[in-house]
């Protein structure tokens, strides 16, 4: 049974997926190399300008709608799905740049 979400809802998951992909996976991957002995703050800085355009990629699905729903809006005149597209990607940013903020702060790099 598949839940059907609102556009609003959709909009605060996708900035949380982005921002949990930023900190998860550059936290995880900062202990996997504190385990291999490699400096583990140099690395998290590493990884998560690494991990930008994959937290897009996994906040707006991975999958090909979105560009579809793009494509949708500009031949077919549905300025509302080039709207809510745009808004989608501007949300996912916004958690990835979130996220990236915040490991900046754990690494002390400039801001």
């Amino acid at each position: 049974m598949e839940v059907k979400q609102t556009f609003f809802s959709l909009l605060i998951t996708s900035y949380f997926i982005a921002f949990g992909v930023m900190l998860g996976g550059s936290l995880i991957g900062g202990i996997g190399s504190f385990l291999v002995g490699q400096p583990p703050l140099t690395m998290i800085k590493r990884f998560a300008d690494s991990l930008r355009i994959w937290a897009l990629v996994a906040a707006i699905g991975g999958t090909f709608d979105t560009f579809y729903s793009l494509e949708r809006g500009i031949f077919q005149g549905e300025i509302k799905d080039i709207i809510k597209q745009g808004l989608l990607i501007v949300f996912a940013t916004g958690g990835m740049q979130t996220g990236l903020i915040i490991i900046k702060w754990i690494t002390e790099e400039h801001v």
